[in-house]
């Protein structure tokens, strides 16, 4: 069967990176699954005619996302960031209007709704996960356990003066069902905010570990104009936060409502000066990529050479696509070290290295080996006597300064 793009349908795609077939990264293991985890193809591709990069394989929604243990309430800097964004948009747009309501897509525990609540506004979640929505249910956030799509929106027979989608907008297996059921759910004078990783950044980061199956598409500003626009929703204003190493933040609303901004229109020229949006970008960004890992391995590799104990800071999902490429396991990394209960007691999949909960840790590693390198600033914030102790942080991905 010949390959579709995600977006536009051509069947004009290339190949631009191939990462090896890969377990999928959420799939963190029970002792007795170590060694019966499925992979899959880890492929990135690139559309010739609507310039989108994407997955060529899908790994269907109801395996990755019905039972996931993501959590963003776990970080403070997340947090706060939804607290930026909600505030941001309340201010701009909705602050005297009486009985204001959000939507919130792919919901997770109700951190961002959380913060609108403290608003005013009426919030509801859709979340696809029944434990996780079960947790934002019991701190107080409305929460639908479902999958969003065209059909919920129907069935709500409501429209939101926001919807808002963080960080779940390039999962999404049913693309154009969920952004239809966007459209017929947003308020003629609403809003969508969507938060997304930004392609442009990943590229100039080599944070390839955000390349994962649970990130079907990866968005610049060009790709999701794109797809918006084909179900009459227009971006009108974005800016670029620092989270994640780099995310859009863009607003949209049913299309010809408002006009470009200043900084909507400066963030399509950086695209353009930088070739953001054309495949040898993209090549090259592999290459980079293979020399990213030689020098990692490397360091690794001398470190143990010198009796160094290393452990790994974090189980982000997206460090499983890193240890997976570089083929760095228990021969390099004795533990995981994570803040999140649901991930206490489990290995990594692929690699099999065992997960331990910081505060029960019994002995210190003389080296950091950062997977979760996104929250940096709160890292090295939270653990400065650690530093000072001697304990090297090492970040494989570095996001420039911006």
């Amino acid at each position: 069967m010949e390959l579709a793009c995600r977006i536009c349908g051509s069947t004009r795609i290339d190949l631009a990176l191939d990462l090896g077939l890969q377990p999928w990264c959420n799939n963190f293991l029970t002792e007795a699954q170590i060694g019966h985890e499925p992979v899959y193809p880890l492929r990135l591709v690139y559309c010739h005619d609507c310039s989108a990069a994407q997955l060529d394989y899908t790994v269907p929604k109801e395996v990755m996302f019905a039972d996931h243990t993501y959590l963003s309430g776990m970080t403070a800097t997340l947090s706060r960031h939804f607290q930026t964004v909600a505030h941001e948009v309340d201010e701009t747009f909705f602050k005297s209007i009486p009985d204001k309501s959000v939507l919130d897509i792919g919901s997770n525990d109700g951190t961002q709704l959380k913060h609108f609540q403290t608003l005013n506004y009426n919030v509801l979640g859709v979340e696809s996960s029944k434990r996780i929505a079960q947790i934002a249910v019991r701190a107080g956030v409305p929460t639908i356990n479902r999958f969003f799509n065209d059909a919920l929106a129907r069935e709500l027979g409501n429209r939101f003066h926001v919807i808002n989608a963080a960080g779940v907008f390039f999962h999404l297996e049913e693309l154009h069902s969920v952004t239809e059921g966007i459209r017929r759910a947003l308020r003629e004078d609403g809003v969508f905010v969507v938060q997304f990783l930004y392609m442009k950044s990943i590229v100039e980061n080599l944070a390839f570990d955000q390349i994962y199956h649970e990130h079907l598409l990866y968005y610049n500003l060009q790709t999701i104009e794109k797809l918006l626009g084909r179900h009459g929703l227009g971006v009108f204003d974005a800016y670029l936060a620092p989270i994640h190493g780099g995310s859009i933040v863009a607003f949209a609303t049913h299309t010809g409502r408002r006009q470009p901004s200043p900084r909507l229109e400066a963030l399509h020229r950086a695209e353009q000066d930088h070739r953001s949006n054309e495949f040898a970008t993209y090549v090259d960004f592999g290459r980079r990529i293979d020399r990213m890992r030689d020098e990692n391995v490397a360091f690794l590799e001398t470190a143990k050479t010198n009796g160094k104990r290393i452990f790994g800071f974090g189980a982000p999902a997206k460090g499983n696509t890193l240890l997976n490429y570089f083929g760095v396991g228990t021969q390099y990394l004795d533990v995981l070290v994570e803040k999140n209960a649901l991930r206490r007691g489990l290995y990594s999949p692929g690699m099999h290295v065992p997960i331990v909960l910081e505060g029960e840790l019994t002995t210190l590693p003389d080296i950091y080996y950062v997977l979760a390198w996104n929250f940096r600033n709160e890292i090295l914030a939270n653990n400065r006597a650690l530093v000072e102790r001697g304990i090297e942080f090492y970040f494989p991905v570095v996001p420039k300064e911006r």
